[in-house]
């Protein structure tokens, strides 16, 4: 029997309309506005190169198959074309209606080569010419042969060019490399910052690069290619390399999306749209600059503080003793941290210390996305070079950020580390490190559980939570995880954690059937969860029976939700919200009331069956009486949340959450930053007011 389902990429495409609803905001400071729309931009980036790119992959397969939605792939190409164009003009609306005119009145200028004056245009000339103009290399277009090969998503500016003597039409692209920056500053008085586009200076300097010929007209293009491209690991003896080959390809895989000027020459839209191979239905047509994410660094520009939120930096954790070892605080009790409120701090102090511990003697950790410069890796670097048994389980399949893993596991083998290139089959999204010392003669186990990954960069912009304990069942179990993902067997056994793809979603079902149950004994059932998406199929119907037993379901899901709500039949008990606000909402926690003696779990996996059937995931069981009443009151806060909460309404869109009547406005980032800033204040006072006496020694 069908279930209400909404089409998981349309419901992809509400969630980045609640982010650009965050840019529409006129209550928000202006740089907060340009953020927003520019991670709106490179969202739908990736999103055209891995959805739009994986459909495109199955019209072409001749696949008619629906997916739960009912749709097929070529009515869910039209219809995503339909919504993005409205999103797209919504988008440039913004940006060319509003923001740039509040950008120009606030100091910060993008003007256009022909409104420089003397002085501006000398200057930027001269930066064209000594640190633009060297990088750039014209590609011709040649009729009758082979086009040339256009990167993926590299702002191009095609030239229509004119024979100095002959007056013969050419024509040549010119790719704007990658590492150029997006915005040319420009000479300005007083305290303002102006600037020109960089592929607006190549296109007024273009005449330059092509010695005796005229350059009669300019258009600046972007392509997108499909990213869907995976290692056939089947016949990959070599996943390192099979890996770098994908990298190669995807850069020059098909296209799947043209971005085009409103207006630019007939001749060479036609161009370009031969050269890029690309029909009708994949031009995007923009009435404004290209490539909005490109805009994400004027957020962070210097010197307009005023025009930007007020920072909220990260708390240190009350239950962390300033000067003791890392590891006496975990012996102490369970360590729950909620990042990015508390700082991701004690977790780099966890291998740091380790790297450097004489008692530790081995570390193992899953990596799956690192900071550019991390320290993690460079803690674990240090502990093989100081003789520990160091195994790190790399994951070569974590999309886009393949070769930075690549290269930083080559840099932990030279090192001496074992390394891991993840499971065949499999993505390890797990995230765990499980650190071993020697203590009064017996090994003692320490486990790092969260649902982040090891990324001090994004720790400041993604809330997760991130559990450190030494209990024996933890240790016992990271120590059967890991010899299961090395050592290729199977991942059974466990006395505490669930893994994916084996135990998690059978749990996570007999949970749900299990409150749904003592709904029809006429017991309080309760189920509250947060997510960042529900797409799973058999999860979703389990949630509906459970509705139906009368269950109350609460549902904190940032992204994707392909559960249908307001349904009187499946979902009547059933509330979905949805939180955009300054942080990523990326935490994953689950509660089950299971009459009165809850069931509390933190997870690295969503309700997706690419986490529950394809990924190896964990599942943690938070058994600590303190982090559990914390982790009930954290879900509870988000459905408090009256300011930057959504509910997901019965056809996949949402609408905003506002205080209703007398009701006080509650915020729930905002909330958690306070809580976790009084809670460090506190801290700090009990320990000022305590007296230590002077012991002679």
């Amino acid at each position: 029997m069908s279930i209400p389902f909404i089409n998981r990429e349309l419901s992809w495409l509400e969630f980045n309309q609640r982010v650009l609803n965050e840019a529409l905001r006129a209550d928000l400071p202006l740089l907060e506005r340009i953020k927003f729309l520019a991670i709106t931009a490179s969202n739908l980036d990736e999103f055209f190169q891995v959805r739009v790119g994986s459909l495109i992959l199955l019209r072409r397969s001749g696949r008619k198959a629906p997916d739960p939605s009912g749709m097929t792939p070529v009515q869910q190409l039209a219809a995503i074309r339909r919504r993005v164009q409205k999103m797209v003009e919504a988008q440039y609306q913004l940006f060319s209606g509003e923001l740039c005119a509040a950008l120009n009145e606030s100091g910060i200028r993008l003007l256009a080569t022909r409104d420089l004056n003397p002085v501006q245009a000398n200057q930027v000339a001269a930066t064209f010419h000594d640190s633009i103009s060297p990088l750039l290399t014209p590609l011709a277009v040649v009729l009758g042969e082979d086009p040339p090969l256009v990167p993926a998503l590299q702002l191009v500016v095609a030239c229509r060019i004119a024979d100095g003597e002959t007056g013969e039409i050419r024509h040549a692209l010119i790719p704007i490399p990658d590492g150029i920056g997006r915005r040319v500053p420009v000479s300005d008085e007083g305290d303002g910052a102006s600037f020109v586009l960089v592929e607006d200076l190549v296109a007024h300097h273009a005449g330059e690069l092509f010695p005796g010929e005229d350059v009669e007209a300019t258009a600046c293009f972007r392509v997108t290619r499909n990213g869907d491209i995976a290692v056939q690991e089947e016949d990959a003896s070599d996943l390192a390399g099979e890996m770098e080959d994908v990298l190669a390809a995807r850069m020059l895989s098909d296209t799947v999306r043209l971005e085009l000027p409103a207006s630019l020459p007939r001749d060479l839209g036609k161009l370009i749209q031969q050269v890029c191979n690309t029909s009708s239905e994949q031009v995007y047509r923009v009435a404004g600059p290209l490539a909005l994410s490109g805009f994400m660094d004027l957020a962070f520009i210097p010197g307009f503080d005023h025009l930007r939120v007020e920072d909220w930096p990260s708390q240190p954790s009350p239950d962390l003793t300033p000067g003791d070892s890392i590891f006496d605080d975990i012996a102490r009790r369970d360590l729950l941290l909620h990042h990015p409120y508390q700082s991701f701090e004690p977790v780099m102090r966890l291998l740091e210390e380790a790297a450097d511990d004489p008692q530790t003697v081995s570390i193992k950790q899953v990596l799956y996305r690192t900071a550019k410069q991390s320290r993690i890796i460079d803690s674990l670097i240090r502990a093989a070079e100081n003789g520990k048994s160091v195994t790190v389980l790399v994951e070569l399949k974590a999309r886009f950020d393949e070769a930075r893993n690549l290269l930083r596991a080559e840099e932990l083998q030279r090192a001496g580390a074992q390394i891991v290139y993840g499971v065949k089959g499999l993505k390890t999204h797990a995230k765990i490190c499980l650190i071993v010392r020697r203590e009064e003669g017996r090994l003692r186990r320490y486990v790092h559980l969260g649902t982040g990954n090891y990324n001090e960069s994004t720790a400041r912009l993604y809330t997760d939570i991130s559990l450190l304990s030494c209990r024996p069942e933890y240790g016992a179990d990271a120590s059967l995880f890991f010899n299961a993902v090395t050592g290729r067997s199977k991942l059974l056994r466990f006395q505490r954690l669930v893994p994916a793809p084996t135990a998690m979603k059978p749990r996570l079902l007999d949970l749900i059937a299990s409150e749904a149950e003592r709904a029809r004994q006429g017991e309080t059932a309760r189920i509250l969860a947060k997510a960042n998406s529900l797409q799973d199929p058999e999860i979703i119907a389990a949630l509906y029976q459970a509705s139906k037993a009368g269950v109350e379901i609460n549902l904190n899901i940032r992204g994707i939700c392909c559960l249908k709500t307001g349904d009187p039949k499946h979902s009547k008990n059933i509330r979905v919200v949805s939180i955009i606000d300054r942080f990523l909402e990326h935490a994953r926690i689950f509660y089950f009331h299971q009459g009165g003696d809850p069931d509390i779990f933190i997870a690295s996996a969503d309700w997706m069956g690419r986490n529950l059937d394809r990924r190896v995931e964990l599942m943690i069981p938070v058994e600590d009486s303190r982090a559990r009443r914390r982790l009930l009151r954290i879900l509870e806060a988000f459905f408090q949340d009256n300011t930057q909460a959504s509910r997901i309404l019965p056809d996949g869109s949402s609408e905003p959450i506002r205080p209703v009547g007398g009701e006080k406005k509650f915020r729930a980032q905002d909330h958690f930053f306070k809580e976790a800033r009084r809670a460090a204040k506190a801290r700090g006072h009990e320990r000022a007011m305590t007296f230590e006496p002077h012991v002679p020694k």
